[in-house]
């Protein structure tokens, strides 16, 4: 770590060693990645009780779940006998309200304790043996999880969403569609890449042509002043909020939401540029802005929200090499398939632009896999990019200043 931060320049991209080295990746999972809160979902894909969905953070294995008495809980995927997986599908609805272990058939209920251990000795004692649980929370129907012992406040959370999240009407909206898109590249070049549109213009046409931030001139002038006089006339409160990175105070986890104009005549995320679903939150009986909101919580949930509709990034850390990237899309609940939208014409700008993602991700890791790879500077569009690896070099530091040297 210390050689790795040694080789650091102001101003410039990381090292390759922050990309490639195991023992770096080790560290950003046990005291990055986990030390933060992390959306794994929506409350729609656990309305009922019994119903459920797993996801993995760092390597660990969850399955949020509705219990029969209403409340959802983040339960640790690994029986408390021998630490097999006890849940193996990734959605579904818990069977009779109970999960069996799959090895040698532990059964627990839906709020996690052990109800049935066969052939144990009657002075076996069950109820010292439920599934551990993380914590979590809910924001506009968001769900988000912590595996840190203590963790952090999200008050900067709340404000972000309050001006953006609630505006939307994400707590009454419902998941129509989820894809995962296997990425051979470590997680950090992923997230980057989220965070800077200065490789829009080049690398995605399709996206570039419809908003305004993959233009130099957006980020230097700040959001389009039409739009921000639509918003008003419409009687819409959406706001600028940042308490990303460096922003955030001590104790809370990093929020930011920021507003960016499409381009005219625009007003969605579509191949035409036309309404894909419904209207949703406070839209609904106003019309469109013509503006989208961009939200990022902690280091790695990223959101974008439409007025019709909205998707929820998961980056996924699993291997120095490997990262998972899911996209979520969301549209107001009250939508039907078929007669208020199509969610192939939904899904279709951000999954076009997600594979092009993949494509190129995936080529920076080689090229960064390079004995001759040398990090050049930032350019002033990738300013969301350096401040975030900032953020984690700030991190990084702090973790080797308590870290005593050997003799």
């Amino acid at each position: 770590m210390r050689a790795a931060l040694a080789q650091c320049q102001d101003g410039h991209a990381l090292p390759r060693a922050f990309y490639t080295d195991p023992a770096l990746f080790a560290w950003d999972m046990r005291h990055f990645v986990l030390a933060h809160w992390h959306c794994v979902g929506h409350t729609s894909m656990a309305a009922n009780p019994g119903d459920f969905f797993t996801a993995e953070i760092a390597g660990e294995s969850l399955v949020i779940v509705r219990g029969e008495d209403g409340a959802l809980r983040a339960l640790l995927n690994v029986c408390r006998h021998r630490g097999s997986r006890v849940c193996t599908q990734t959605q579904g609805h818990a069977s009779n309200g109970k999960f069996v272990c799959p090895y040698h058939a532990w059964t627990y209920d839906t709020q996690g304790a052990l109800s049935s251990a066969r052939a144990m000795p009657d002075d076996f004692d069950r109820n010292k043996f439920p599934l551990k649980q993380a914590h979590l929370q809910v924001e506009e129907g968001m769900v988000f999880i912590s595996l840190a012992e203590r963790p952090l406040g999200l008050d900067h959370v709340r404000e972000a969403f309050s001006v953006s999240a609630k505006v939307y009407g994400w707590g009454r909206a419902k998941v129509i569609a989820r894809k995962t898109y296997l990425i051979q590249a470590n997680w950090k070049l992923v997230e980057e890449n989220y965070q800077e549109c200065y490789h829009c213009g080049p690398a995605h046409q399709e996206y570039a042509k419809r908003h305004t931030y993959s233009r130099s001139q957006a980020l230097r002038d700040g959001p389009d002043d039409a739009m921000r006089q639509r918003d008003a006339l419409l009687g819409l409160n959406l706001q600028d909020c940042d308490f990303y990175f460096s922003n955030a105070r001590p104790g809370q986890e990093s929020a930011d939401s920021i507003r960016s104009a499409l381009v005219t005549p625009m007003v969605s995320g579509s191949r035409d540029g036309l309404p894909v679903a419904p209207l949703m939150g406070d839209f609904k009986g106003r019309g469109y802005d013509g503006g989208s909101s961009f939200i990022d919580v902690g280091p790695t949930s990223n959101f974008v929200a439409y007025p019709d509709y909205a998707l929820l990034y998961r980056t996924i850390p699993q291997a120095v090499d490997t990262t998972a990237f899911e996209l979520i899309w969301l549209v107001d609940q009250d939508a039907v398939e078929g007669v208020d939208y199509q969610t192939d014409a939904v899904t279709w700008l951000w999954d076009h632009t997600s594979q092009e993602d993949k494509h190129i991700i995936e080529l920076n890791q080689r090229g960064v896999n390079s004995a001759f790879f040398e990090p050049g500077p930032y350019a002033p569009m990738e300013i969301y990019a350096r401040s975030y690896s900032e953020w984690y070099l700030a991190a990084l530091r702090d973790a080797v200043q308590n870290t005593p040297t050997a003799n």
